[in-house]
This record gives structure tokens, C-alpha cells and sequence, in this order.
């Protein structure tokens, strides 16, 4: 089944609006809750040491999740590709700029991409 317009346009009204995103894949027992940035089309999220993990998110695909600000339900879910980007690349860059411009808390913010880069895994989840 092919994503609609209506449907992608709801998906990145609801990932836009949310901070978090609730990520299954067919290796996690359950859903795990990632903070993300929407970002070119896809849910960008950040993961490895000091960050949150990813392990089970990998070629074979996830079915993503969000929930409703206003009363916690889902409010979409989709299938996704995961695309992981490769540091030093122009996606890598400016999908890295975005995640470090909404990641709180960083206990090293100069540094932020340069640990990402050498310690973490980026991924890009497309609806599909």
C-alpha cells in the first residue's frame, strides 16, 4: 500500500508536533520511545553512547509511531525504511545540524558532532 499525500502530510504534521516517536521493529519485543527531529521528509533520530540506543533498528524496516498531544492515543503509524547516513556527507551534515540544534541537556554541545560522528549511528525513517 503506497503512502497517500494525505498521508504524508499527516505524518509530518504529527512528527513536527511530537517530540517523541514510538519505533517497532520485528527485533524489539515492543515499541521504543525515540526523541527525533523531522527533517527532509523523514524522522532523523541520534543513537549510540551517551545518546539514546538504536540497537534492533536496522535494513529491515520499522513501523513508526505517533501519539496525539492532546490525549495520548495514536494518532498515525506507518511503515518505514531506515537509511543510515554515513558522517561527512552533505545528508549527514545537515541532518546532524538539525538533531544538534534540538538535543538538550549535551553535556558536550562544541563537541557534539564530532562524537556523533565517530561513536553514534544516524538514521533516517522514510515513510514507505
Amino acid at each position: 500500500m503506497a503512502v497517500t499525500a494525505f498521508d504524508r502530510a499527516l505524518i509530518e504534521e504529527s512528527a513536527k508536533k511530537s517530540s517523541l516517536v514510538w519505533v517497532r521493529s520485528r527485533d524489539l519485543p515492543r515499541a521504543r520511545p525515540l526523541w527525533h527531529v523531522w527533517h527532509d521528509g523523514a524522522v532523523c533520530v541520534v543513537g549510540g553512547p551517551g545518546e539514546q540506543p538504536l540497537d534492533g533498528l536496522g535494513a529491515d524496516g520499522v513501523v513508526v509511531s505517533c501519539r496525539s498531544k492532546d490525549k495520548g492515543g495514536r494518532l498515525i503509524a506507518w511503515p518505514a525504511e531506515v537509511t543510515e547516513l554515513t558522517p561527512g556527507t552533505e545528508e549527514w551534515e545537515s541532518t546532524t545540524a538539525a538533531l544538534a540544534a534540538k538535543r538538550l541537556n549535551a553535556p558536550d554541545a562544541d563537541g557534539l558532532a564530532a562524537r556523533w560522528a565517530t561513536d553514534c549511528r544516524i538514521l533516517r525513517l522514510t515513510p514507505a
